[in-house]
């Protein structure tokens, strides 16, 4: 649709509102919000009728459908930032990531050079069962060639996911021969905790990406592992978890906090306050916490890291969370797509409300993180935030603040330290992804007995930094910038060493590279000490 036709929107909003055109649609409960029919009748009418004209004498060409379904979400953030409305088509994408699984093939790849390489089989997955291996090149699925055609990440899904059941017929090129693989596409999990392992002796580290059906299960698992490892206090990271599945969050905060204790209360006009406590006796009741969080933690990460504040259970570390605390339901509609309506907001034990102000549009309301970056308070502590009438006290005495978002106990500012141009450059063109690639490819990895070993044995070497940047000029046209990459280079170093951990050992090499020198994850170490 043609870009003038934003001016549309407002309109027919006006519109919208003024017609309630959500009462007397039908729900896929069987529910009906209808109140008089006539009513109901006279304004449906003269919203088709304004669209038929429309379409009829607008001066571009207008998509109704696109028009229609804009309006409406337009009309729903006018109420709130999170009530929304969901299209058919894009339910199923959407969950996914809530139940943590998908139909698909079961690899990871990259595109390199303009070829679909396989970086990882899951194993157990129908790609393993039908012996696809790693560093394989797909060049045709189903019978189109996808070698050498400008191949998007977008395109490459298209083919490979579908429904659990379904056939996929896959030719690869493995050594310069031509296999044909059949396929049958199953359930591919999506996997919620990116790395778990043993900063130290007796730290543990626990890094949770989203909050899906299955992270509580995943969590469990990954405690029980670190406590035969010597387990006594954990860093749970948090940053950059835009919330989920609020069920397993409560499931989690069962393993960390006594029976009985409050967890999270949700409150609104037509739902009774409603509080959630911890059921279990928590079998990570001796370990002392911290928990990581910054301005994208949202939604379910920080409740856990309010309740885990607001409890006097551990210290939260980073920077001022999200402030998404606004409790959303679904409501599926007639035509399979889905209204996610706003009922009630979340309160943590102290009673503070998490949501921030929402007194702006919704562009600007989303565009909040940059605005705290352009403002300052990624890198100091806001204490215009910290006013008295926002402050609560825990059981043991701590002042902890509302206002929106979760304020940390200890305030680590962004490290930018040997950021450049050049550096940046290098990132946003995924150089880092594709060299380390290109090297795992064709260097023996098997060698390095797991992470540990890798990380003590391997150097960045001057031939391979001399290698990398042959290949950022060659492939992406990234000119060299000889101050630019003295001013970067220990982040070059770190970034490729981090890269190539992540082609044997997936999240947990690149985490394992990258946490070393990670400001947050440091200042935990010390602070539980």
């Amino acid at each position: 649709m043609n870009s003038s036709n934003k001016a549309l929107y407002p309109l027919i909003g006006s519109l919208l509102v003024v017609a309630g055109i959500f009462l007397g649609i039908f729900l896929g409960n069987g529910k009906s919000y209808n109140t008089s029919s006539a009513i109901e009748g006279k304004y449906e009418q003269k919203l088709a009728d304004i669209i038929q004209v429309l379409d009829r004498e607008y001066v571009d060409t207008i998509d109704k459908k696109i028009l229609f379904e804009k309006t409406i979400a337009d009309l729903l953030h006018g109420l709130d930032p999170h009530s929304n409305y969901i299209a058919a088509e894009d339910l199923a994408a959407m969950s996914e990531s809530i139940q943590g699984k998908f139909g698909g093939v079961g690899i990871r790849f990259t595109i390199y050079d303009d070829t679909l390489s396989v970086v990882n089989v899951i194993g157990q997955s129908p790609a393993f069962r039908a012996g696809i291996q790693k560093f394989d090149q797909i060049i045709n699925v189903d019978g189109e060639d996808i070698a050498n055609v400008g191949l998007s990440n977008e395109h490459v899904r298209e083919l490979l996911k579908g429904e659990e059941g379904t056939p996929v017929t896959i030719t690869i090129l493995r050594k310069g021969e031509k296999l044909e693989k059949k396929v049958i596409r199953g359930a591919v999990p999506i996997e919620s905790i990116s790395a778990s392992y043993m900063l130290t002796d007796e730290i543990g580290y626990i890094r949770l990406g989203q909050f899906s059906m299955q992270s509580a299960n995943e969590f469990y698992e990954a405690a029980i592992d670190l406590k035969r490892q010597g387990l006594r206090k954990l860093v749970f990271d948090l940053r950059y978890n835009g919330g989920g599945v609020l069920g397993s969050a409560v499931s989690i905060l069962d393993a960390i906090l006594e029976k009985g204790t409050p967890i999270v209360s949700t409150k609104g006009k037509n739902s009774p306050e409603r509080v959630l406590y911890s059921e279990s006796q928590p079998f990570l009741g001796h370990v002392d916490m911290a928990v990581l969080i910054n301005s994208s933690s949202a939604s379910a990460s920080e409740i856990v890291a309010g309740a885990i504040q607001d409890n006097d259970r551990g210290i939260v570390i980073g920077r001022r969370s999200f402030g998404k605390g606004l409790v959303q339901q679904d409501i599926q509609l007639k035509d399979g797509s889905n209204l996610r309506l706003t009922v009630s907001r979340y309160y943590t034990p102290t009673g503070r409300s998490i949501q921030k102000p929402y007194n702006e549009d919704y562009e600007h309301y989303m565009m909040d993180e940059l605005n705290r970056y352009e403002n300052g308070e990624l890198y100091e502590l806001d204490s215009s935030l910290l006013v008295d009438s926002l402050k609560y006290t825990t059981p043991k005495g701590k002042v902890v603040y509302g206002g929106g978002g979760i304020m940390p106990d200890i305030f680590v500012p962004l490290d930018t330290s040997g950021s450049s141009t050049y550096y940046r450059r290098l990132q946003y063109a995924n150089v880092f992804n594709e060299y380390s690639y290109q090297f795992a490819r064709f260097h023996d990895m098997s060698k390095y007995r797991n992470v540990q070993a890798f990380d003590r044995e391997f150097k960045v070497t001057e031939k391979v930094l001399s290698d990398f940047r042959k290949y950022a000029e060659s492939k992406h046209d990234i000119t060299f910038n000889e101050k630019e990459y003295q001013q970067s280079l220990e982040r070059i170093r770190t970034s490729i060493k981090a890269e190539i951990a992540r082609q044997r050992w997936l999240e947990l090499g690149a985490y394992y590279i990258f946490n070393k020198t990670d400001n947050e994850i440091n200042v935990a170490i010390k602070a539980l000490q």
